[in-house]
């Protein structure tokens, strides 16, 4: 792992080390359930759809249930090459890496839950349904500690005083 750089930061001095990136970037997604997954479709355009996060303690990987037969698995078979984003009032988070197909039974039934059911109604025995792993090599995030409030406090406090917008945290950490 290397150093975390800051591109903003309000909150500190402008550095961490990357184990207390990966820990706010973890801390950050804990309470998504669903992620933006960009892929590069056959003809060169991104194209982010949504799916639901399986794993829900980050270390740097990401996991998703999605189909076999599904345009997700086509695209990441011709480029492994993703983003995954989280967006809320207050937090946005986007992750860069590398996405593979995998196969694995075990995984697939410690990650299954009564909800995927709906999308495979033959639970984790279903020969279409498989896994998508993402393995994180960098991260953004923007966070505004207070949320809303905060944010059109310091929108506020900008305009009357004539200052730039201080929005809150600003990192780039490499995971």
């Amino acid at each position: 792992m290397t150093d975390t750089t800051t591109s903003s930061d309000t909150s500190d001095s402008g550095t961490s080390d990357a184990g207390s990136g990966v820990e706010k970037v973890a801390k950050l997604i804990a309470g998504f359930r669903f992620a933006m997954m960009t892929t590069r479709s056959a003809d060169g355009k991104l194209v982010a759809r949504p799916l639901t996060v399986q794993d829900v303690e980050f270390d740097g990987d990401l996991w998703f249930i999605v189909a076999r037969d599904s345009h997700e698995i086509a695209e990441i078979t011709a480029d492994s090459v993703v983003n995954v984003s989280f967006s809320s009032s207050d937090t946005w988070v986007s992750l860069s890496g590398v996405a593979e197909q995998v196969d694995d039974d075990a995984k697939l039934k410690e990650l299954w839950n009564p909800a995927v059911d709906a999308w495979f109604p033959n639970g984790p025995e279903d020969p279409n349904a498989t896994l998508v792993k993402v393995v994180s090599d960098s991260a953004e995030y923007w966070d505004t500690p207070g949320g809303r409030v905060a944010t059109v406090f310091s929108l506020l406090k900008s305009r009357i005083t004539g200052t730039p917008y201080d929005g809150g945290e600003n990192e780039k950490v490499e995971l």
